[in-house]
C-alpha cells in the first residue's frame, strides 16, 4: 500500500513562499500564508516518509533569513529618505547665499572688488589672469608675479586696461603660469549666488545666477 502527500510534500515551503501569487494581485506571499503552508505541510505529509527535523529547522531559518532581510530594506529605504530630506534642507539653506566653485566665469558686480583664487600645482616665475567680457573681448590682465604651489588669491578692481570702470555682467578669468616649456592654464575658484536648487536624480543641484547649475559636491566654500 502506498500513501500519497496531498500537499506536495518534496517542495519546500520556502520556495512556495518566495513565489508570486498565481490571483494576479502581484505581492509575494506573507508571513501568515507562510505559516498556513508549513501547517498544512505537516499536516499532510506522508507518514512512512515523514519530513525530518533538519530539514524542517532548515525552512524556518530560511524563512527567519528572508524576513531579515525585508525588514533590512525597510530600515534602508528609512535611512535614505531621511538623509535626502536633510540634504533638501542643506540645499535650500544656500538659496541667496554665495559659493565658491571651479569655474572660469562669473558674474561680476564691478562695483566692488572681485575677489578669487586659482590653483597653482607648481611654483611660478609668473602667474597672470587675463579677463575677457562676455563677447570675448579683451579686458585687461591681473599680473601676479610669481608664486608659490598652492591655492593663490587674486582681486579685480573691475576696471579695464585703461582704467575704465566695466558695466556689471558676465566675465570670464583664464589664469596661467608661466614655465621654461611655455604656459600653463591653471584651474580658477570663482564666486557665485545661488538662485534655487533642484531636488531629485542622485544629487542635488544648485542652480547659480548666470552661470547653470553645479552640483552641491562642487561647492569649495559657502559664503554669507
Amino acid at each position: 500500500m502506498s500513501i500519497d502527500s496531498t500537499s506536495g510534500v518534496s517542495a519546500s515551503v520556502l520556495d512556495q513562499y518566495s513565489v508570486k501569487q498565481q490571483s494576479g494581485s502581484g505581492e509575494e506571499l506573507g508571513k501568515d500564508q507562510f505559516l498556513n503552508l508549513l501547517v498544512a505541510q505537516l499536516n499532510n505529509q506522508n507518514p512512512l516518509e515523514p519530513q525530518g527535523n533538519g530539514e524542517f529547522i532548515a525552512q524556518l531559518a530560511q524563512f527567519s533569513q528572508v524576513e531579515g532581510i525585508q525588514q533590512l530594506n525597510g530600515s534602508v529605504d528609512s535611512l535614505v529618505s531621511g538623509y535626502q530630506s536633510s540634504q533638501a534642507l542643506q540645499a535650500s539653506s544656500l538659496v541667496g547665499r554665495k559659493v565658491i566653485v571651479p569655474t572660469d566665469s562669473a558674474v561680476v558686480d564691478t562695483s566692488q572688488s572681485f575677489k578669487a583664487s586659482l590653483l597653482l600645482p607648481v611654483s611660478s616665475s609668473n602667474v597672470f589672469v587675463n579677463i575677457t567680457d562676455s563677447t570675448g573681448a579683451a579686458v585687461g590682465r591681473i599680473n601676479m608675479g610669481a608664486q608659490e604651489a598652492g591655492n593663490v588669491s587674486f582681486i579685480w578692481d573691475g576696471k579695464d586696461s585703461d582704467g575704465n570702470l566695466m558695466p556689471p555682467g558676465k566675465y570670464k578669468f583664464e589664469a596661467q603660469a608661466s614655465y621654461p616649456d611655455g604656459n600653463q592654464g591653471l584651474y580658477t575658484m570663482l564666486p557665485a549666488n545661488v538662485d534655487s536648487v533642484t531636488l531629485g536624480g542622485s544629487e542635488l543641484m544648485l542652480n547659480l545666477a548666470g552661470l547653470g547649475s553645479v552640483a552641491l559636491s562642487s561647492v569649495q566654500v559657502i559664503g554669507e
